[in-house]
């Protein structure tokens, strides 16, 4: 499958619908597996990418067949192209490449990647972590870098995409990190 254009995510507060819905989602939709595991707190998350149309129908589908189960969903039909290598935590920089830290937490998953995704539109940051509820109490977390008002636009963007989910925990911008911050992504 090429580069996915579309990404849909379910999280869900069952395990074992979880993995009820991530088999109707791919049985309804040619769509790509992008993430599907367990999280913390005992939920359940299923990301996928692939062409708008199947994406929309692959959530649609594992939406109807949830329902109480259903802690938070997004389809983004145009996703920016950062995301997917955030998401995967394959994003190495460079030293030069580091400048103010941006930092976007909330409480889902979910609501994470429609955070990350709104910034990377909305300002020239470098998303270099997004990382989905393991190890984190099922919260989301986003890392950006840039300038510092590319990073304060990022970071204003993100924090409302959360916010008017009702998951924003906290949006952060350091100016001039401490090259210790970034020590693991060089």
């Amino acid at each position: 499958m090429s580069s996915p254009k579309a990404i849909g995510a379910i999280e869900l507060s069952s395990i074992g619908i979880g993995y009820q819905i991530e088999d109707e989602m791919l049985k309804a939709a040619s769509v790509e597996l992008l993430i599907a595991r367990t999280i913390c707190s005992g939920k359940y998350l299923i990301v996928v990418g692939g062409g708008v149309s199947d994406v929309e129908v692959a959530v649609q589908t594992g939406l109807a067949a949830a329902e109480e189960a259903i802690i938070d969903h997004l389809v983004i039909p145009n996703v920016h192209p950062s995301v997917f290598p955030a998401l995967g935590q394959s994003v190495a920089l460079e030293e030069d490449e580091t400048g103010a830290l941006g930092v976007v937490e909330t409480f889902s998953g979910v609501s994470v990647i429609a955070a990350a995704d709104a910034a990377a539109k909305a300002a020239r940051v470098t998303l270099f972590r997004i990382h989905v509820a393991m190890a984190l109490g099922g919260k989301g977390l986003c890392l950006m870098t840039g300038t510092v008002s590319d990073v304060r636009a990022g970071i204003q963007v993100a924090a409302e995409e959360a916010r008017r989910r009702g998951l924003l925990v906290s949006e952060i911008v350091i100016p001039r990190p401490s090259r210790e911050l970034f020590s693991d992504y060089l």
